[in-house]
């Protein structure tokens, strides 16, 4: 028998706050967490703009020695899993511990260490590399330092789809949880990808907004996009079964009800044009969830601000709903966090899930001209009361053509 899987626990590190209450309510208040990019000199980089994090203290989560022996990325990871644990308040003390899993990812890893280290080898020599090269490089680091420091025994897996990977995590961690190979897991992504070399690389594959006015360089769904601006951070989610978490009397955030995963077996980067991998994944998770596209209330786009990505998901909408597509209400909130990669889906995650408990579905800020490529309702600029919203749907599109939907439901009995 399929069992119900709950939200109890979230935490979250992002450029518009350390916190999940600092983000939400950036969100809600439609803020802009881009900025110029102030960890290295941009002066010969074509692109200016990133979604770093800001005022965000790891010796919070974490010892000094944590902090230097690992990646940011990593960092952040563990900073968010901490926030989401004591959030949950589970007690590993009083759980089987091989019952409690561990599935977070990173879609690139420990990219600034990886530059760091390759210009000392260059530089200095390999005597001179770092010793920690390896575990602060590779990028499932950040789920076995989680399941290390929370005692976490059960499944502890990194799940590497590009943007899709804090989709793909929390969706694998909803399957294990609901088929019984799991009581709970800690599931999400994390990235720290905004480096010169992460920049120049995807400046040079012309993915990126080269605007330099920060407050207007990502515009999704806009006309006049001209591609995503790259953040950096961490979302993580404490999944665990019903009845576990009533046991223990857990607060209980929203519950999870569907999930689905497909690819376009199309191009390397380029989503496919017609919608319909992404179309065929949010059906999935519709059906997994038993909801008509009529009951679908919200939607949190991929909505990265490249020309390719918003045409190619608005028509994946339009094909997967039919014509309720032109009642949903779909936002991207990546016009105000930037595209934090292999985290997006994780933070995406954790932003459906406070829509529905507060009712409130957050803007698509820098939305002024309309595209009739892109037809829909983009809750343009400024967030929206709907109380009665009951499911919302969370989009994630990778490179690769990676598909992940998560489907979210309003708690209620």
């Amino acid at each position: 028998m399929d069992r119900r899987v709950v939200v109890t626990g979230m935490g979250a590190v992002t450029p518009l706050g350390c916190t999940v209450d600092t983000f939400w309510e950036g969100l809600k208040n439609g803020k802009c967490g881009i900025d110029l990019i102030q960890k290295f000199d941009t002066t010969d980089f074509k692109v200016k703009v990133g979604a770093e994090v800001k005022d965000f203290d790891p010796e919070l989560y974490m010892s000094k020695k944590d902090v230097k022996r690992n990646d940011p990325y990593a960092v952040y990871a563990l900073a968010a899993a901490v926030q989401a644990f004591d959030d949950s308040g589970l007690d590993m003390e009083k759980e089987d511990a091989a019952k409690v899993g561990v599935i977070v990812g990173s879609g690139i890893g420990g990219l600034m260490t990886m530059q760091e280290q390759v210009i000392r080898l260059h530089e200095k020599g390999p005597s001179r590399v770092s010793p920690l090269f390896i575990p602060m490089t590779i990028s499932n680091m950040a789920a076995g330092n989680i399941a290390i420091r929370l005692g976490a025994k059960g499944v502890c897996e990194n799940i590497v789809t590009a943007c899709a990977t804090g989709t793909n995590c929390i969706g694998t961690a909803f399957r294990d949880i609901k088929h019984g190979y799991l009581d709970a897991c800690i599931a999400g992504g994390a990235e720290a990808s905004i480096s010169e070399i992460g920049v120049a690389g995807f400046t040079n594959l012309t993915a990126l907004s080269t605007t330099e006015d920060p407050k207007d360089a990502c515009k999704p769904f806009d006309k006049d996009r001209n591609g995503f601006v790259m953040g950096d951070g961490s979302g993580i989610l404490i999944l665990e079964e019903l009845e576990h978490a009533k046991a223990r009397g857990a607060k209980i955030y929203g519950e999870i009800v569907g999930y689905g995963a497909t690819g376009d077996a199309y191009h390397m980067t380029a989503p496919c044009p017609d919608g319909d991998g992404a179309a065929r994944a949010i059906r999935l998770a519709m059906d997994e969830a038993g909801i008509t596209p009529e009951q679908v209330d919200y939607i949190n786009a991929h909505g990265t601000s490249t020309h390719a990505n918003d045409a190619g998901e608005t028509a994946a909408i339009k094909l997967a709903l039919g014509d309720a597509a032109a009642k949903v209400a779909v936002s991207s909130t990546k016009s105000m966090t930037g595209h934090l990669l292999g985290a997006a889906g994780a933070i995406e995650a954790i932003a459906c899930v406070k829509a529905l408990e507060e009712g409130f579905l957050p803007p698509t800020i820098n939305y002024h001209t309309p595209d009739e490529e892109c037809d829909l309702d983009y809750i343009p600029n400024e967030g929206r009361v709907v109380p009665e919203a009951q499911y919302a749907l969370s989009n994630s599109l990778g490179f690769g053509g990676h598909n992940g939907v998560l489907c979210f439901k309003k708690w209620d009995e």
